[in-house]
């Protein structure tokens, strides 16, 4: 069935089973029917200039659109995911993580080694060594929803 249809539509088959995999990306996008839409389309390129000649067989073309599909889906993970990493929000959804180096006032001592600070509208619990409320600190490290604090020296 799949060489008679490509067999009667030609060298545009490919570019057809193309557009129906790139459309599918763009309603279900997962960003990895795109590579597959690629490789259709490459192969469909070179079916416009290979078509007739004896070499170009449905099962080569059926190989090569494999293993495109496979190299395109392996170099765009490969791209895409190395540049997935920065970002201009790196805290982003890390609020604790934000606060590391911020400075605040002790509104409760640190007794037996815990603590709250208010920043901004929040209060948070903090450890750290028995300080007096008043004191400042500033915030070396968050684990979760507490923080820890380091007294400021004067």
């Amino acid at each position: 069935m799949l060489q008679r249809l490509a067999t009667e539509l030609g060298p545009w088959s490919w570019w057809i089973v193309a557009f129906i995999l790139l459309a599918a990306e763009l309603i279900a996008p997962g960003v990895f029917l795109i590579w597959i839409g690629l490789a259709a389309l490459v192969i469909g390129a070179l079916s416009l200039f290979l078509w007739d000649a004896p070499v170009w067989a449905w099962q080569l073309q059926f190989v090569l659109f494999a293993g495109l599909s496979v190299a395109f889906a392996l170099l765009g993970r490969r791209y895409f995911g190395k540049n997935r990493d920065t970002s201009d929000e790196p805290f982003l959804n890390q609020r604790e993580a934000s606060l590391v180096g911020r400075t605040a006032t002790l509104q409760e001592p640190i007794v037996e080694g815990r603590g709250r600070i208010r920043l901004d509208d929040t209060w948070w619990p903090v450890d750290g060594k028995d300080m007096p409320a008043g004191t400042r600190v500033r915030i070396a490290s968050a684990r979760g929803r507490t923080l820890t604090v380091e007294a400021i020296e004067s």
